[in-house]
């Protein structure tokens, strides 16, 4: 028979029945314990003072721990040969480890010449209890659970393959894990990406899943939420802190590489994966989805965790249900962000949409949020622009952001280039119109401004009577306003005279070449040609 460590309750109840005047036989019969075991605790238990007649009081603890320290044998800690061995070299192991920072494969290595040949594993625990834990193992004390409805931890985990009929290929599926620091109950979200619309999208399924919103959550360093991880400052997401900001729940991010700052949700991670996903065969995404919160609220809900005893949907139905923040009762408006260049036409893109901005800020790069009504522009930190959201394509631009002139012929304004035609003269103004009737007006635009331009040069007066004789005679072209105001004609009716003599070409031929005869006829078959016309007249005066 093997030796079986008697347990104190055995102990104690060997005592007891010897105090009521059991025999050492009866003892034996009624505890299960060796005659010989129960002779060696009732006489230590008399060299230590108990009596008969003093009672059960006398069993306390501490008589007990003194019993079982004077009857147990002292055995060697468990450690063997090889260990006792290390112990005369720890001075030079430690110095080997701590001064010098071997390794423990080079320690090894070194004491083997010395001729100290001990199994490498024992040589691990030694310098394990001897210098401290290595690298990779240090110690770790369990963290408090925290107030109810306090923290939530939040971490990525990787599933496996899923078919994607969208893309119509097999995919690595991803499952965004929530799980409450206090009751240990889960929310799990499927996902074939890790954008920020899908974390989001993620987050208001899981306050829908809970009833309520946390106040503090605690993610992994994924990339929709830090922009660049730090162990005491992280650069947070602009984009998701404005929407924890709008749901009112704190961000407190993990550090990089430290999986203890959110134990819990890291131990759901691969109880997901096997108990959930492994071995089961899904439709698509959506149907792994609707199973996954089955899932959550009956497997992973009701079942009794290891570490709280209790029933994790059960726990958290009482305790930190009815603490937590009221959901808002619109959806989340999930912005976009950017940072768009100023061009020189003072216009930025924003989500394919093109909006003025005021101000000498050509060349600066601003910071755009644009959400489904508004897109703000911030330059530093100002908020120099606020625009109604267009579609892409759109074009938003506000007339006092353009350099001054610039904005009638940037914007096609049409009644305000009249109008400022108009403000001249009002032949002038008529005159602009009738350039501007035309199936498309803004391609006689620069008629116009050309016109404006010889107001600028000539005055309004002058370019007024230019118009109005021009309109009498429906000419409209700018051209010929030009020029009859270098000519000075604006105000004259009658032809101008030509001044001065006119000088003969070279080549040009006598006036009697081009002298028309008429022919007449004399009889039948004859014809009275220049010549004969004047032999027959002088004919006719000699007879």
């Amino acid at each position: 028979m093997g030796f079986r460590e008697v347990p104190v309750y055995e102990v104690k109840e060997v005592l007891r029945l010897w105090l009521r005047g059991e025999g050492l036989r009866a003892i034996e019969r009624m505890a299960d314990v060796d005659r010989k075991t129960v002779r060696r605790y009732v006489e230590g238990a008399i060299g230590l003072g108990l009596d008969r007649d003093g009672g059960e009081a006398q069993l306390s603890d501490e008589f007990l721990g003194r019993l079982l320290e004077v009857v147990r044998p002292h055995r060697h800690s468990g450690h063997g040969e090889a260990w006792r061995t290390l112990e005369g070299h720890a001075e030079q192991i430690r110095a080997w480890i701590d001064d010098e920072g071997l390794t423990v494969v080079k320690v090894h290595q070194l004491l083997g010449r010395q001729g100290v040949l001990v199994p490498r594993r024992t040589l691990e625990r030694f310098c394990a209890e001897l210098c401290g834990p290595r690298r990779g193992q240090k110690k770790t004390v369990r963290v408090a659970d925290g107030e109810p409805g306090q923290e939530l931890q939040v971490d990525f985990g990787r599933m496996g393959l899923m078919y994607d009929l969208k893309t119509e290929r097999r995919r690595v599926l991803q499952a965004l894990i929530f799980t409450a620091c206090l009751s240990r109950y889960c929310f799990v979200w499927l996902s074939f990406t890790q954008t920020l619309a899908d974390v989001i999208e993620g987050f208001e399924a899981a306050w829908a899943f809970f009833g309520g919103i946390f106040a503090v959550v605690i993610p992994d360093n994924m990339g929709a939420i830090v922009d660049k991880a730090n162990p005491l400052e992280p650069r947070l997401n602009a984009a998701f802190v404005d929407y924890a900001e709008d749901r009112g729940f704190l961000i407190d991010a993990a550090r990089v590489r430290h999986p203890t700052d959110k134990p819990r949700v890291e131990r759901m991670v691969p109880y997901v994966r096997g108990s959930f996903f492994k071995g089961e065969h899904f439709v698509d995404r959506a149907d792994a989805q609707w199973r996954a919160e089955q899932w959550c609220t009956t497997t992973a809900g009701l079942r009794v965790h290891g570490t709280t005893a209790c029933r994790p949907a059960e726990h958290f139905a009482t305790t930190e249900a009815p603490v937590l923040l009221p959901i808002p009762a619109g959806p989340y408006d999930l912005p976009h962000y950017a940072k768009p260049k100023v061009h020189r036409d003072h216009h930025v893109e924003v989500a394919k949409a093109i909006y003025s901005v005021p101000g000498n800020l050509i060349g600066r790069h601003l910071d755009a949020r644009a959400d489904k009504d508004l897109v703000k522009l911030y330059w530093r930190g100002q908020l120099v622009k606020v625009h109604p959201r267009q579609a892409p394509g759109g074009r938003s631009t506000d007339p006092a952001d353009l350099p001054q002139g610039t904005e009638v012929y940037a914007l096609r304004d049409l009644e305000r280039l009249k109008n400022m035609a108009a403000v001249h003269g009002p032949a002038i103004g008529v005159y602009a119109d009738a350039l501007l009737e035309h199936p498309l007006p803004w391609t006689k635009m620069r008629q116009v401004y050309a016109l404006l331009g010889l107001v600028k040069k000539w005055g309004p007066a002058r370019v007024d009577a230019a118009c109005a004789k021009a309109a009498e005679a429906e000419a409209y072209s700018v051209g010929l306003i030009g020029r009859m105001l270098e000519r000075g004609t604006e105000e004259r009716t009658e032809p101008v005279p030509i001044q001065g003599r006119l000088v003969p070409a070279r080549f040009v031929r006598p006036d009697a070449d081009f002298r028309v005869v008429p022919v007449r006829l004399l009889g039948p078959g004859t014809q009275e040609g220049p010549g004969d016309a004047s032999e027959a007249s002088s004919a006719g005066a000699s007879s």
